[in-house]
């Protein structure tokens, strides 16, 4: 450092305004030494001082630069917090539009999801379905061929006589029926009641609420085991005055049976139309045939509405669909 004497108190300068002393002592050597102590006045000095120190080369502070690079290392430091700061807003942004992308596309749903979603659609029909779409009012049914002597079946169509109300399992079936169904929570059972082409047979189609496909299948196992007495326990019939149905009751029950079809069971029973009691139907293949065909067909028709296999779900719509 330099130090410069001027009314008795020194004055530093930098090693950066030590070219600026120098030239500024060269030109002291041209006036009297007198003129620069003591008769000029201190604020001469250091207006000198000051002017030779504010050398452009030197910085501003016009000392050793030392001030200066501390704020060139601060606005350094400023700039790369800004920058970081810069980067990771960038990658906040891109996270946000992503997520604002995915929840504006459509829903995608787990194989397990569509399953469960399939489920619920096939249990709740027996509700949202009207009765006249579960029970058609007509129904077309084969007849075997060997029935027939033909090389080939005969097409027939079965005629809805009437729907019955809606009743509980076990006013609907019978006991041993009932007792199964009742123990695996069955809830409800539709019942509708038709007749073949010629108004020979008469039979009934009885649908049994389960509430899972998993219940219904126990249930009918059940069931079957039940069956293996002399008559297979199954839905009551429904007669219908004024029909070939008048008086079509338990006792004229000539065959009885049930088969699961997703949450339900079908259960489907027939006999004659004129009413005769319970027969060896055995000893009649042709009408054991017929009336089997007839009521099979009819049952299989209304568990194909209430069970069919959804479509697989999708969410094709906003957010939250």
């Amino acid at each position: 450092m330099l130090t410069v004497v001027a009314a008795g108190k020194p004055a530093a300068i930098g090693v950066c305004g030590l070219r600026s002393a120098r030239n500024w002592r060269q030109s002291a050597r041209t006036r009297p030494y007198h003129s620069l102590v003591p008769n000029e006045p201190d604020s001469w000095i250091d207006e000198r001082l000051r002017r030779y120190s504010s050398n452009a080369r030197c910085g501003r502070d016009g000392g050793d630069g030392r001030p200066a690079q501390r704020a060139r290392r601060r606005r350094g430091f400023g700039s790369t917090t800004a920058l970081t700061a810069a980067i990771f807003g960038g990658i906040g942004l891109v996270v946000s539009l992503a997520g604002l992308t995915s929840s504006l596309l459509p829903r995608h749903f787990s194989a397990a999801q569509q399953r469960q979603i399939m489920a619920w659609e096939v249990s709740k029909r027996w509700r949202s379905l009207p009765a006249g779409e579960i029970f058609a009012p007509s129904v077309r049914y084969e007849l075997p061929a060997a029935t027939v002597d033909d090389l080939t079946g005969v097409s027939l169509q079965a005629a809805r006589v009437g729907i019955a109300p809606q009743s509980s399992c076990a006013a609907a079936t019978d006991t041993a029926a009932a007792r199964v169904l009742d123990s695996h929570g069955c809830q409800a059972l539709l019942r509708a009641t038709y007749s073949d082409e010629s108004a020979t047979y008469v039979l009934t189609v009885g649908v049994a609420v389960l509430p899972s496909a998993a219940q219904a299948a126990a249930a009918q196992t059940a069931i079957t085991a039940a069956g293996a007495g002399e008559q297979y326990p199954g839905v009551q019939a429904v007669a219908f005055g004024g029909t070939p149905a008048g008086s079509f009751v338990a006792v004229q029950r000539q065959i009885t049976q049930s088969f699961v079809a997703g949450p339900y069971i079908v259960m489907y029973t027939a006999g004659y139309a004129d009413g005769r009691p319970r027969v060896p139907i055995g000893e009649d293949s042709y009408a054991e045939s017929e009336m089997t065909s007839a009521a099979r067909g009819v049952a299989e028709t209304v568990a194909g509405t209430l069970a069919a296999r959804p479509p697989a779900p999708s969410c094709p719509g906003s957010p939250g669909c």
